[in-house]
């Protein structure tokens, strides 16, 4: 155990030490890998050559816990796990959910609701001098003013409410080590105010002079547009070379967001991938059956870190950003050879890639000294002029994985962005995708196929999916292999009414398709298309948007895309009833369903198998779990 950070006085007593330097406060269990932030933190500060321990999963109906590991010396840092509290508790439909991927043996229950602050409370109650500093992926999306699905209200920056001395966004590893140096070198937590990728409590705006207002709490509370407008202007400035910094007031005090922190280079990326890591859970938690998110990412390699994308739907761009930060083929390699070595080691690397697996270079050669483009996305509504699609680093990171020895097969399983794909021209990615890395499925995601709704989702249209999955049958005719695209979908989307619905459902008719099981969409802190859902505008256009809030309807969306399923019969009849699209109902061959009261209703004939997608095979839910994707810290 003595390889793992402490998470026990007799851990520090075999280390000589009788107090630590910092004191890690995670939602999740322990496990030390790199998928797992305060892994990276730790390991981060203790090679810097602090003392550092770990209180996982704290009990947080007392201060017991919490004072465990003792007072630290210089500063508390709290996250809430890899994903927010709330996400981590409940569905789309604000039912508990029944397991926790991040807890040992799986069980749900083990942290409280908004962690962040009830752990925050807890540090206050326990030691009001001692500096206090929140991260992870609760505190970065929600550190202005925001919108809480779960509570159905706009909520302060959990900056203010867990009164916390400053806020790390982003991935933090830049942030905490300046942090750690100006504590260490007596500057009070109160004066350090210039670190990129921070956020800070300010009784007036005196210090500043080159900075973006947004409206306050109070107004973005009270008036949509005001809150939208906001959003508006948080987002413009989420860039690390032209950001500027940008102010919220909260009653009293403003909330001061300093620029996003610097890309990280490709040796600071290094640097933090070749930490020692024991890549696995404490030995505390084998009795429970060990911490299940490990499987996910165990035998994974990270690649990079942001996305140019554009996703409304993913906070990426809040979080990690659009600038791509890659890691270097001779450290990822160097990481693939420990995983060949461990002794549960099958053969296959699960995953290589990141936020998006072949976004593995810059979007373009401007990006490094003008920042990602304010007013354009890169991939929307078409791949931009300036887009440079190359997959031959990536590519060549593949071969040399592959040749490995021990290595039988390379995956590629983070998600695959084919627009990207198709406008890099060419056909030696995508034969060596099909040849070598893919496991019978490869799993896209076109989201929707309504032009409306796909223009808000940031998504390519359905014509560009088609290609793609032509693309993909004909390739793997070539080679002769029999592979499936798996679609992953989604309802209720802001822009999504009944009718968009019903040209979904009728889309997967036409290929022949089933979801086992689609996702809704779920609201979740900082992303545009939370904006949408809460202010029912478009905060990059100003025009309205429909947004399905009722529960019913977002039930009849669902069961659309699943009309197939015998229980979804009466949802499916009343949804196209209320569409006026009563022609689905019936026996011919384009109907969904049987009229009411006939024998063997729920289904028109069955369909045509095609190898483009698997019939019946599909899964379309993204339940969380531990992936690179929301491996933010």
């Amino acid at each position: 155990m003595d390889d793992f950070l402490p998470m026990s006085t007799a851990d520090m007593d075999k280390r000589g030490w009788d107090r630590l330097d910092f004191l890690l406060v995670s939602g999740d269990a322990y496990v030390d890998h790199p998928g797992f932030g305060p892994a990276i933190i730790g390991r981060l500060l203790a090679k810097l050559g602090w003392r550092v321990g770990i209180v996982a999963q704290p009990d947080w109906r007392s201060t017991t816990a919490f004072k465990a590991l003792g007072k630290p010396r210089l500063a508390v840092l709290v996250s809430a796990g890899n994903l927010d509290s709330m996400l981590n508790k409940y569905t789309a439909a604000r039912r508990y959910r029944s397991e926790d991927d991040y807890s040992p043996g799986g069980r749900a229950g083990l942290r409280p609701e908004r962690a962040t602050l009830v752990y925050a409370s807890r540090i206050r109650e326990l030691w009001k001098d001692v500096p206090l500093v929140i991260g992870g992926i609760e505190a970065s999306l929600r550190r202005f003013a925001h919108y809480d699905y779960w509570s159905d209200d706009v909520r302060r920056s959990v900056l203010v409410d867990s009164k916390a001395d400053l806020l790390v966004y982003g991935m933090g590893e830049k942030q905490v080590k300046e942090i750690a140096a100006q504590l260490a070198a007596g500057i009070p937590v109160a004066a350090i105010r210039g670190v990129k990728g921070t956020c800070y409590r300010a009784a007036s705006l005196e210090h500043l002079w080159d900075y973006v207002e947004v409206s306050s709490f109070a107004a973005v509370g009270a008036d949509k547009q005001a809150f939208a407008a906001a959003f508006r202007g948080q987002y413009d400035e989420q860039d690390p070379i032209r950001g500027k910094t940008v102010v919220q007031r909260h009653d009293g005090e403003y909330v001061v967001q300093n620029p996003p922190a610097d890309p990280l280079t490709t040796a600071e990326m290094d640097e933090i991938y070749d930490l020692p890591y024991r890549r696995t859970y404490h030995p505390r938690y084998e009795a429970a059956g060990g911490v299940p998110a490990i499987r996910e990412v165990k035998f994974s390699l990270v690649s990079h870190r942001g996305c140019f994308g554009g996703c409304s739907f993913c906070a990426i761009v809040s979080h990690q950003g659009r600038i791509i930060q890659t890691r270097s083929a001779a450290s990822i390699l160097r990481e693939a050879e420990l995983l060949t070595a461990l002794p549960d080691f099958k053969g296959y690397i699960h995953d290589v890639g990141g936020p998006t697996a072949n976004f593995r270079l810059p979007a373009c050669t401007h990006q490094a000294e003008r920042g990602a483009c304010k007013d354009r996305r890169c991939l929307h509504p078409g791949p931009c002029p300036q887009l440079h699609a190359d997959h031959g680093d990536y590519l060549s990171l593949l071969r040399a994985l592959r040749r490995l020895p021990r290595v039988k097969k390379v995956f590629i399983r983070s998600g695959i962005r084919y627009d990207y794909l198709l406008a890099a021209g060419g056909d030696e990615f995508l034969r060596e995708l099909c040849q070598h890395h893919v496991s019978g499925q490869l799993k896209v995601a076109p989201e929707h196929v309504s032009p409306q709704v796909t223009r808000l989702m940031g998504k390519p249209g359905k014509e560009v999916y088609l290609r793609f999955m032509d693309a993909f049958r004909r390739m793997n005719e070539e080679l002769g292999k029999e592979q499936y695209l798996v679609p992953y979908l989604m309802s209720s989307h802001p822009g999504a009414g009944l009718r968009e619905a019903v040209e979904l459902a009728e889309f997967l008719r036409d290929m022949g398709y089933h979801p086992e099981q689609v996702q809704d969409f779920i609201p979740t802190p900082g992303s545009l298309s939370t904006c949408m859902y809460y202010t029912g505008l478009d905060p990059l256009s100003g025009k309205k948007v429909y947004v399905a809030r009722d529960p019913h309807e977002k039930r009849l969306q669902r069961a659309l895309l699943q009309y197939r399923d015998p229980k979804n019969y009466a949802l499916v009849l009343e949804a196209l009833t209320k569409a006026g699209r009563q022609d689905l109902i019936g026996y011919g061959a384009q109907c969904l369903i049987r009229p009411p009261h006939t024998p063997g209703r729920p289904a028109r004939p069955e369909a045509k198998k095609t190898r483009a997608l698997p019939p019946g095979r599909g899964k379309g839910a993204r339940k969380p779990k531990a992936t690179k994707k929301t491996g933010a810290h």
